[in-house]
């Protein structure tokens, strides 16, 4: 008789564990969502309420869920914030820093776009969809704060699309950053009329690409924008810096004596 070599069975709160890490790592679960009461998930897992219970457990003594203060059952836990916490004030007093971000886009952004447009999966392409409606709503209501919302929406649809879980989270704990604006003010960039229809062309593209499968197309659609936002942020920055000048010899009425120059010096500059 031949002896199989004995296998340690996965008890059912590792697999409801198992289960959970994978929703997690794929982004259906997401930082911050709060799990569905135990009596709902435990049938939706097929689980008895003390095997999801441990599994629970067994996520939160990893890190990866985080109970709630009011005992309201887990959230999903801020995957990435070490990312975004420490350095936060490091490179908010950085100018230098969000065109760091943006470098780094453009080298990702293209790449995400093109898997995005080969792998995305029906659900993704309305997500996608449906982003672009979000922010086509907000262009037509002129309303810069929901429609740069929106787009950092479509963005991390996108992002989801391409089904690449590392690039997933990274981009998701950037856009955090970009939400409290500690690299720029995106809304800056919605508020101004010269830049507000390329912004909305440049989202159409990118996504008609995507729905069209043209992993080409979006990946060049995706570039393009990528380089405009570098360019539009200069100008930004150019003009804040103008502005500054200016206010600073504004500011200095009050500050100095003003002395009357010699005659001839007078006569000479006339």
């Amino acid at each position: 008789m031949t002896l199989r070599p004995s296998v340690k069975p996965v008890k059912l709160a590792e697999a409801v564990a198992l289960k959970l890490e994978d929703l997690i790592r794929d982004g259906a679960l997401r930082p911050g969502d709060r799990l569905a009461p135990e009596r709902d998930l435990a049938e939706k897992l097929g689980v008895s309420r003390p095997s999801l219970r441990e599994g629970i457990r067994i996520l939160e003594r990893s890190g990866l869920l985080a109970p709630t203060p009011k005992g309201e059952g887990a959230r999903v836990a801020a995957i990435g914030a070490t990312l975004a916490d420490p350095l936060v004030n490091l490179l908010r007093s950085r100018p230098e820093s969000a065109f760091d971000y943006l470098e780094f886009r453009g080298a990702v952004e293209p790449m995400a776009a093109a898997h995005a447009a080969q792998r995305a999966a029906e659900p993704d392409r309305i997500a996608v969809a449906r982003a672009l409606e979000r922010i086509e709503a907000a262009h037509l209501a002129a309303n810069p704060s929901d429609e740069a919302d929106a787009d950092a929406a479509l963005h991390l649809a996108i992002y989801e699309a391409s089904h690449n879980a590392v690039l997933l989270h990274v981009m998701r704990a950037l856009a955090e950053m970009l939400r409290d604006k500690a690299l720029y003010s995106r809304d800056e960039f919605f508020a101004r009329s010269g830049m507000r229809e390329t912004l909305l062309r440049q989202p159409r593209e990118i996504v008609a690409a995507l729905l069209a499968r043209d992993a080409e197309a979006a990946r060049l659609a995706a570039q393009r924008h990528i380089a405009f936002t570098v360019e539009a942020l200069g100008e930004i920055r150019a003009a804040e810096a103008r502005l500054e000048a200016s206010l600073r010899r504004l500011g200095r009425a009050g500050l100095a004596v003003e002395e009357e120059q010699p005659e001839g010096l007078r006569r000479r500059g006339d």
